[in-house]
């Protein structure tokens, strides 16, 4: 496999031949999910109603799933995984659906506990996490580029109950915020998010920020550390807020290289990485698709003290070739049972296992 990975690691495929798959969630029993938006792609041409949730169990540890099987089928556009309280929740487009989890991949009937979600334009993933006091947070995307939004849950990370009940807008001002993990120090959601297109090749970038409640983030008329966006904002700043336009927002806590499409993060806890990576984020870099050059199409690590992040650098690399082909598009992470690195890419319609070469 023409992946890079760093000294001590070695990566495989676990399961191939899934479609387009995009994020995972691990079982109570330890088994592996994974949603599959579309046949067609989560923003292919085509029918958006063939979605499925994948199980893919892994039952003598040969780091092979065994199969993959479609415990759902027929969803409209399923992203967003997570388990809760022995229920699996499904972030669809416009929905939020659970099941009882009965154990061993198998489901109890649905229960659509969120409906009415805006869509049908724009970002269409909706992603889905229970921080650890129990509420649960979906992330929807914008409507389009750069417009004023006139959804307030567009471009922002809802806060609901687990029951979908008491819903309300956490956080605001984020384009695409397609990954949102909870910081196991701290519990704050760390999310990524996507910045504009047709703007530079360089800019706007994306970003890494930590999402707090209340925080509006800048999209549309700010970027990045507070950045004002003069291209698309003719108005708002100009007219009200001069000298200091968007001091009223949050600035980023890392500014990405742009148009690079950071999706999925995590933070580093399996002990199958050595001490020197505990604590430290790894993001999927999807890849672009508005720039001169292509960039992204890898896994990056960023070294994290606290609240800073000191530098960031490749971990996984090779899915752009030097002649501009592009074998994979990595779009989420997470750590399996037994403590492997699990990556979905919905290009080559893989998820890889990467794990201590020792083990």
């Amino acid at each position: 496999m023409p992946l890079n990975v760093p000294s001590g690691f070695k990566i495989s495929v676990f399961a191939s031949s899934l479609g387009p798959v995009r994020f995972m969630a691990v079982s109570p029993d330890g088994l592996l999910f994974a949603s599959m938006p579309a046949s067609v792609g989560l923003y292919g041409v085509g029918a958006k109603t063939d979605g499925k949730i994948f199980v893919l169990p892994d039952s003598n540890n040969d780091g092979k799933a065994d199969e993959a099987r479609a415990v759902l089928t027929g969803l409209t556009l399923p992203h967003g995984l997570a388990f809760f309280n022995n229920y699996l929740y499904v972030a669809q487009e416009t929905t939020v659906v659970r099941y009882p989890y009965i154990g061993n991949g198998v489901l109890g009937a649905r229960e659509t506990i969120i409906s009415g979600l805006p869509g049908g334009s724009g970002h269409a993933s909706r992603t889905i996490g229970f921080s650890p006091a129990g509420k649960m947070y979906v992330s929807l995307g914008s409507s389009c580029n750069a417009c004023e939004e006139t959804n307030s849950y567009r471009a922002a990370i809802l806060e609901y109950n687990p029951d979908g009940t008491g819903g309300r807008v956490f956080a605001n001002g984020l384009r695409n915020s397609v990954g949102f993990v909870f910081n196991p120090s701290s519990g704050e959601i760390w999310a990524t998010d996507n910045g504009r297109d047709h703007l530079d090749d360089d800019l706007p970038p994306d970003e890494i920020n930590i999402v707090r409640d209340g925080g509006n983030y800048g999209w549309p008329y700010c970027y990045g550390k507070n950045i004002h966006d003069t291209d698309f904002d003719k108005n708002i700043y100009i007219a009200i807020y001069p000298p200091l336009p968007c001091s009223d927002k949050e600035p980023s806590l890392l500014n990405l290289q742009a148009h690079s499409a950071a999706l999925g993060l995590r933070f580093i806890t399996s002990p199958q990485f050595p001490a020197s990576y505990q604590g430290n984020v790894l993001v999927a870099y999807h890849g672009s698709i508005d720039r001169t050059e292509p960039v992204g199409y890898k896994v990056a690590l960023l070294r994290v003290e606290g609240n800073s992040i000191l530098g960031e650098e490749d971990f996984i690399s090779g899915w752009l070739r030097a002649d501009g082909t592009k074998l994979g598009r990595p779009v989420d992470l997470i750590f399996g049972n037994d403590n492997a690195l699990y990556i979905s890419d919905d290009k080559a319609n893989i998820i890889y296992r990467v794990s201590n070469i020792n083990l």
